[in-house]
């Protein structure tokens, strides 16, 4: 029978620093909410809860066969989007879809934390123009 229903319990989530993630400054602490071995045949790659320090930093990069979102939990920070900066904070969420760039810096003196979510896309949708 398919499974129809999930529970992961905080406790079995993977805990760890990620320094220089995608080239930033420094490192966060992540936490794999979801992972492939959840999301097999689902539209999602991964959920992840992120903490950023005050200074650290995600580097600014491209996604080609996905698409991102960052949900604002807790503090402040510049986020880019393509080639503009952007003030974030708490309840805010940004997207970037394929052919879109964007990285995230803590400014403010607080953690900066952020749930983040990876979507597949349709081929028709890949920004490489692949079907």
């Amino acid at each position: 029978m398919e499974k129809t229903t999930l529970l992961k319990k905080r406790e079995d989530m993977a805990r760890q620093p990620l320094e220089n993630c995608h080239g930033g400054t420094g490192a966060l602490d992540w936490i794999v909410v979801l992972d492939h071995n959840d999301l097999k045949d689902r539209g999602l790659n991964f959920v992840h809860d992120d903490i950023l320090p005050p200074g650290v930093s995600i580097g600014a990069h491209k996604h080609t066969k996905d698409e991102e979102y960052y949900y604002i939990v807790s503090g402040k920070g510049t986020m880019t989007l393509d080639q503009d900066r952007f003030e974030v904070t708490e309840g805010d969420m940004t997207a970037v879809y394929p052919g879109g760039v964007h990285g995230l810096e803590n400014t403010g003196t607080e953690d900066l934390r952020i749930i983040v979510i990876s979507a597949r896309v349709k081929p028709e949708r890949d920004a490489s123009g692949g079907k």
